[in-house]
């Protein structure tokens, strides 16, 4: 597998992650019960740091050998 092959697995699962926390927010904003509401925003609060790491990855992975690329420094050795 190359780099922009695995560029392009971590743009779809980045996808289906916010979409997934897409829903999530219309199901919380909906719920009546606080129990629930919180458990929802919980669920809401794990997905988002992997999206943002696979959005990250994503463009990591998609630029790694481009000279001008400015890399993320998180994940700079």
């Amino acid at each position: 597998m190359t780099l922009l092959e695995l560029s392009a697995s971590y743009r779809e699962n980045a996808a289906a992650i916010h979409g997934r926390i897409v829903e999530l927010r219309v199901l919380e904003r909906a719920q009546e019960d606080p129990e629930a509401a919180f458990r929802l925003r919980r669920r809401i609060d794990e997905l988002t740091p992997l999206w943002r790491e696979a959005r990250e990855l994503a463009a990591l992975t998609a630029h790694y050998y481009d000279r001008s690329y400015h890399k993320h420094e998180k994940y700079a050795l």
